[in-house]
């Protein structure tokens, strides 16, 4: 526990909560921009599998690496969309995404390897490093670099104790993704020191930009990619997620999840076979376009208001902005935000250490009133301190 830090992000979503339900905030309620989670719920063919699944009884213990036909329609995913060849025999269900990167790291992580990682980075990835004995060393990026690792960063950072790397794209809280070409440098490089790589790539259905849209599967079979059910397909209590691992490594990720929780939600995955029907991933296109549009009016308005966001997201649905205009801590400057606007936001000391006073995280997933909302209420609170 001692190397395992507090999520800040829920540290102050509570402080959030609480406000939001005191008298304070009773004629203007609190609009939260703190959360990655989509306002979409679940689409209606997926509700009825899930009810179908539930009236059928359909309930009960799954294989641990999950149900064949989930895995299958998963498999034929890759191939329509990213235009990859994923053997269904490669592919693992599990509880979330959380659960898969869990079972990579107690796979492949012995005590004391260092694990290669950028800052900023999503900060429970590093814990689950962390919780398998290793140590994730995290490398400073920029702006320059669109905030991702690059060959060059992580060749000069290798040493004798380095065992991986373990990178996100698109990334959270960035939103930017690594140019497929470098990561094919990447792993080129990773493969020569006879390491690990392992992709975080959760939110590669929120892909806006053609350039940025392809998986690093293509890349080998080598490629570890954890992915989820909860951002693209809108399906985020429903804890559902998959890793595709190497042929080899898939006994050894099926014995842990035999021991750590036996299986996925049964009900979750009848339900996730939905989501692969056309009407469903038409659904989920129309969801990506309007993520797609509340990016292009959240991040010039941020702009507007002094909040500099670095590098334009080309995925997810975040915004990382430069708070230094305003305050000189975003720590404080989230808080008093909060308390001010009612609106909620994300420090960035979650994701790091470079530059996180600097620097809070936005979450553009909120409806677009929601997001003209918030924008005025921050216009404000801003205009108020010049």
């Amino acid at each position: 526990m001692a190397h395992i830090e507090p999520f800040y992000v829920m540290e102050c979503a509570k402080k959030a909560v609480e406000l939001a339900r005191s008298q304070e905030c009773a004629d203007s309620p609190m609009i939260f921009l703190n959360i990655g989670e989509p306002d979409f719920t679940a689409p209606a063919p997926v509700q009825r599998a899930a009810e179908k699944a539930l009236r059928d009884g359909r309930t009960q213990y799954t294989d641990a690496t999950g149900l064949p036909e989930l895995r299958e329609r998963i498999s034929q995913w890759y191939a329509r969309r990213f235009g990859v060849d994923v053997s269904a025999r490669r592919i693992v269900i599990t509880a979330g995404a959380s659960a898969a990167l869990q079972l990579a790291c107690l796979a492949l992580i012995e005590r004391g390897d260092e694990v290669l990682m950028p800052d900023p980075s999503y900060p429970c990835n590093r814990h689950f490093v962390a919780a398998a004995d290793g140590v994730a060393v995290l490398l400073p990026t920029t702006s320059e670099q669109r905030f991702q690792l690059s060959r060059a960063a992580i060749e000069q950072a290798w040493n004798a104790r380095t065992r991986g790397v373990l990178l996100a794209c698109p990334s959270n809280p960035t939103g930017t993704s690594i140019d497929p070409l470098e990561m094919r440098r990447i792993f080129e490089f990773v493969r020569e020191r006879g390491g690990f790589g392992i992709v975080d790539e959760i939110y590669l259905g929120l892909s806006y930009e053609a350039r940025y849209g392809a998986s690093a599967l293509e890349i080998g079979e080598d490629v570890i990619s954890i992915n989820s059910f909860s951002k693209y397909f809108s399906m985020t209590g429903w804890r559902l997620g998959w890793i595709v691992a190497p042929e080899s490594l898939v006994p050894h990720l099926e014995r842990l999840a035999q021991n750590l929780y036996i299986c996925a939600s049964a009900l979750a995955q009848h339900a996730a076979l939905a989501c692969f029907d056309d009407d469903a991933i038409a659904e989920y296109e129309r969801r990506r376009a309007q993520f797609r549009e509340r990016r292009d009016y959240f991040v010039p308005a941020l702009e507007r208001l002094g909040l500099h966001v670095p590098v334009i997201p080309d995925g997810a649905f975040y915004a990382w902005a430069d708070c230094s205009a305003h305050a000189s801590n975003s720590w404080d400057f989230v808080f008093d935000v909060m308390r001010r606007a009612h609106v909620a936001l994300t420090p960035g000391r979650d994701f790091g250490r470079n530059a996180a006073q600097r620097f809070v995280r936005l979450s553009f997933a909120s409806s677009m009133a929601q997001l003209h909302s918030a924008v005025a209420r921050l216009e404000r609170a801003l205009r108020q301190d010049t």
